[in-house]
């Protein structure tokens, strides 16, 4: 039994802190932390009424250091689990640091005032967590997260060798909005927006955005158009699997969203640098942010599914060989269990659930590490007990794209 430090009360944050709530044999006392505590509040609320457990609540904010430094301090975690944004990896990080605490989170570093996101910054971490004798733990989410715990589960069990990997996102859920991200506004157009690119015999292939698009058949959704992307994971596990000739990341989009954001484009209201507004400078992207739906609000009206998985052709016992690992969620089941849709509830999830094998340590090292180093097996396991089943199917085929 542990203590836990969450950081971040978003939809996301407020998905993990449920499911801790939920398994209290392994969290002990947990607390949550934001730059606005009202948001806190309101999530302790929710888990107090749906769990019976009381967690405690606190304000920070986690691009200071020293601020961060004393709430640790203070709650004595043994765990801090990074689920605020990006831009604060490295500052939390340094807090741990300091005080010598493991940490984890979702998503890898990336700069406010740069579009680009690569684990280089949080790997330059390796000797200082290691010779704190502390673990980090990147990227315990679902993309990047339980995909890479996928892959590491095909090579352990399904293919000798995997010769290509594509990692297909669907959300075929339907919010009623016109327009609106199911994850924070400015991090999920930074990466719509963002050049593609891919990793094929020993290199990366760069494209422009959303220009190679497919249509796949996604089992309990139907067929969707999904665009190739890149995505955090294809850079870890190019670097922790060699042997993978190439890796892919495709994500589906509707016609009406992709619509909106080209419009939203060439008005310039996707910038990222300032403008000055009566006066003030601003970025326009962050304004976009404070006028479009809040994600955590859209769990309510979000019908529908999400299938996320892995397709990967190899070798097996001599012969060629492409399986199929995935998960399917539904926005509804999602938010009758926490208050949120589905698209929170896959990465708040794998978030408690990495956060588990650490405190209980199944999964234990010093220095930093990305997910897919692990045994997949034990977090495998607590997918299937904890909201997230997954499936394996063999294609007759590999993919002919």
């Amino acid at each position: 039994m542990s203590k836990v430090l969450v950081i971040g009360a978003g939809g996301v944050g407020s998905v993990a802190v449920h499911k801790m709530a939920m398994n209290s044999d392994i969290f002990s006392h947990i607390t949550l932390a934001s730059r606005r505590i009202v948001s806190c509040e309101k999530v302790a609320e929710s888990v107090k009424a749906r769990t019976g457990v009381t967690i405690d609540v606190a304000q920070v904010d986690a691009d200071n250091v020293d601020e961060t430094i004393a709430l640790i301090e203070k709650v004595q975690p043994k765990l801090v689990v990074n689920l605020a944004l990006p831009y604060q990896d490295l500052a939390i990080m340094d807090a741990c640091l300091a005080t010598r605490t493991d940490y984890l989170d979702t998503a890898n570093y990336e700069p406010r005032d740069t579009a680009k996101f690569e684990y280089s910054w949080q790997w330059a971490y390796q000797e200082r967590f290691k010779d704190a004798g502390i673990m980090a733990l990147l990227g315990s989410g679902f993309d990047p997260g339980v995909t890479s715990v996928f892959a590491s589960y095909i090579k352990k069990h399904l293919l000798d060798r995997i010769d290509t990997l594509d990692i297909l996102d669907c959300n075929g859920g339907d919010h009623g909005q016109h327009f609106a991200t199911n994850f924070n506004p400015e991090i999920n157009i930074r990466e719509v927006t963002a050049p593609s690119r891919h990793w094929a015999n020993g290199e990366w292939v760069e494209g422009p955005a959303l220009s190679h698009k497919q249509v796949f058949d996604f089992d309990q959704v139907g067929e969707k158009n999904m665009y190739l992307m890149y995505h955090e994971e294809l850079e870890s596990l190019a670097t922790h699997y060699p042997e993978i000739k190439r890796i892919r990341f495709w994500m589906t989009f509707g016609d009406a969203y992709l619509k909106h954001l080209e419009v939203l484009q060439n008005v310039g209201m996707t910038r990222i640098d300032p403008v000055i507004y009566n006066g003030q400078e601003i970025i326009p992207l962050q304004f976009l942010k404070a006028v479009l739906p809040e994600p955590s609000s859209l769990g309510s009206t979000t019908k529908g599914k999400t299938n996320i998985g892995d397709i990967a052709t190899g070798q097996k016992d001599g012969q060629e060989k492409t399986v199929y690992v995935y998960n399917i969620c539904d926005h509804e089941d999602a938010y009758a269990e926490t208050g949120n849709q589905a698209v929170s509830y896959t990465t708040g999830v794998p978030a408690m659930i990495g956060a588990a094998m650490m405190l209980t340590g199944a999964w234990r090292g010093e220095g930093v590490f990305n997910i897919e180093q692990f045994d997949p097996d034990p977090f495998m396991d607590m997918l299937n007990k904890h909201g997230l089943p997954w499936q394996v199917k063999e294609l007759d085929a590999p993919l002919d794209f």
